[in-house]
């Protein structure tokens, strides 16, 4: 038997803080293969609601509680936003300085960072990361206040509601957490890579799916091979390659395809899949 013990030196962990903020733009197909870095980050909160109890009588009595969907919403605020935001917060930008409001409100991911600490290591314990799917952002007040003697820079806020997304054998979600004080550090390290990027890898939001199967082991690293073009047909014979998609404009592509001016293919890795170090992502296709 283990007697229970309280404050136990090293087992006196909190959580403070937040930055790395990214904001992740879906492609066509609803992928976050875009992610920007979103400075000024102060506060996100996060405000899970539902999972309330319903009871059910029978034989004049309790008989069972039925519990309500879970829906999982947050608020950001921040001293100031990326331009790539406009479009998710309500904005058309027709030329860039001029924004036209009203508009009609996109949906977007998030993820930030927060630090993880106890009573040996403080700040230096760890972190945690969290990925946020499915968001869209409602209208928000700015209040906009004349300077005095103690000026204040304006912090903005949104508040966002999200639309879970699929988790291979358990229920949808809109929050996935990575604690680095528990996880694999090379594993950790992997997921960084993807979410921030590296020179030759635009940084993307990858799916509950592929960050289970990060930790899990079982993720296989790729090499996308270029494509080829032939001048004769004006074509793209797009490779095919296990663990890689290939995309045109944002539209995942395969065999050959007409084009009729310099293109850009990208690749990208699917679901169970990570690019090898310094594996090409993308190739300008220049038209004959």
């Amino acid at each position: 038997m283990t007697k229970l013990a309280w404050d136990v030196v090293g087992e006196r962990t909190y959580e403070t803080g937040v930055d790395h903020g990214v904001l992740y733009i879906p492609d066509s197909g609803g992928a976050y293969t875009n992610g920007v870095a979103w400075n000024g980050l102060t506060t996100v909160t996060e405000s899970p609601s539902g999972a309330e109890a319903n009871p059910q009588y029978a034989d004049n009595m309790k008989y069972l509680n039925l519990i309500s969907a879970e829906q999982f919403a947050a608020t950001v605020e921040a001293f100031t936003y990326p331009p790539e935001f406009e479009q998710f917060d309500g904005l058309h930008v027709p030329v860039p300085g001029l924004t036209v409001g009203q508009q009609a409100r996109k949906g977007f991911g998030l993820s930030y960072r927060t630090k993880f600490g106890n009573d040996i290591q403080g700040d230096e314990y760890g972190y945690k990361i969290h990925l946020v799917y499915g968001c869209t952002a409602a209208p928000s007040e700015k209040a906009f206040a004349t300077q005095s003697d103690s000026p204040e820079a304006i912090q903005f806020s949104w508040a966002v509601a999200t639309i879970p997304v699929p988790v291979t054998g358990q229920k949808p979600t809109s929050l996935i957490t990575a604690n680095s004080a528990l996880l694999d550090a090379d594993a950790m390290a992997e997921l960084e890579t993807i979410l921030y990027g590296t020179d030759l890898v635009d940084p993307r939001l990858p799916m509950p799916d592929e960050v289970i199967a990060l930790f899990s082991g079982t993720v296989t690293e790729v090499t996308p091979t270029a494509p080829t073009y032939n001048a004769a047909t004006d074509t793209i014979t797009i490779p095919s390659v296990t663990g890689v998609e290939y995309l045109i404009d944002g539209e995942v592509v395969s065999g050959p395809v007409v084009i009729s001016e310099d293109t850009v293919v990208t690749a990208r890795p699917t679901a169970g899949h990570v690019f090898a170090a310094g594996a090409d992502d993308d190739w300008m296709i220049a038209h004959t």
